[in-house]
């Protein structure tokens, strides 16, 4: 009888899979800018601990794994630059290399951690369709809107919201989201599921240069937020509800709470049953980063 301790409940359940002993395992993978850390790596061997007990109790695990090489921007208050084009305007390389070179090293690290690879590698580049099909839905349903910068998810329409992290976190994050407003969104915690590109939107975005990542859609030139690539891609190829969604805790308030909200929104069903996350390594009392 195996137990875990999940973040949606806040508590140690028995883990009981949605079909036999077959297991739908999604864990956030890393934005592809710069090198991983030892403390981003932490995160990975927990995962790879969870893994390899899930394994040796005899279940059958289906494991995805995403690629962040677009969309993730420098701050959450999506007024900042995307990391990747941050990186290449950094090493004087196209934002494709950067991402490429940046996955191949992170691989690397896994191999030499002995962490077991994930079944399917999903690139958020190669599933901007998906990403805009999703969008569609959701704007379908009555979730979106559009400002001069993109289109963005409307929290309050969606009841559950925060509901990872409880009526507390949810207070401290609609307060922290007020700190850099942006001057158009409806509610402090709304969030960007479709960024327009600087020569397309009217908003000043990042650093103002040209982008090197982008594409068309229905609401113009940009490229998909963050958040929604995890959820259109663990959708791809787990379903609209599989049973584990894993990550570091500095994921919990922002785009796992976000990827909950959009993801069942669209769907009207649960999305991960178990939430487990990762602890950070801390150095002399503090987080470790990449300073």
């Amino acid at each position: 009888m195996l137990k875990l301790f999940n973040t949606l409940t806040r508590r140690l359940a028995t883990f009981k899979p949605l079909r036999g002993k077959t297991i739908g395992l999604y864990t956030c993978g890393p934005t592809v800018y710069n090198y991983a850390h030892i403390g981003n790596l932490r995160t990975y061997v927990f995962e790879d601990i969870l893994k390899r007990t899930l394994l040796g109790a005899g279940y059958r695990i289906k494991h995805v794994m995403n690629i962040t090489d677009v969309g993730h921007l420098t701050n959450d208050s999506n007024l900042g630059e995307d990391k990747i084009e941050a990186g290449a305007r950094r090493e004087g390389k196209s934002a494709w290399n950067i991402a490429k070179f940046y996955t191949r090293a992170f691989q690397h690290d896994l191999r030499a951690l002995n962490v077991l690879f994930p079944d399917v590698w999903c690139r958020a580049t190669a599933h901007i369709k998906e990403q805009i099909a999703l969008i569609k839905t959701l704007e379908r349903k009555g979730y979106t809107y559009l400002t001069s910068d993109g289109v963005y998810f409307d929290t309050k329409k969606f009841r559950a919201y925060g509901v990872l992290v409880g009526k507390e976190g949810l207070r401290g994050l609609q307060e922290g989201a007020r700190i850099e407003k942006h001057p158009e969104k409806r509610n402090p915690t709304d969030f960007a599921l479709w960024k327009l590109s600087p020569s397309t939107g009217t908003l000043r975005q990042g650093s103002g240069h040209k982008r090197q990542m982008e594409w068309s859609s229905p609401w113009g030139v940009g490229f998909p937020g963050w958040h929604i690539e995890c959820s259109a891609m663990s959708m791809k190829y787990l379903g609209a509800t599989f049973d584990i969604h894993c990550g570091g805790i500095d994921h919990i308030p922002i785009h796992h709470t976000n990827e909950i909200a959009q993801s069942e929104a669209a769907t009207g069903k649960p999305f991960a049953r178990y939430w487990l996350h990762g602890e950070f390594l801390t150095i002399d009392g503090g987080r470790m980063g990449k300073s």
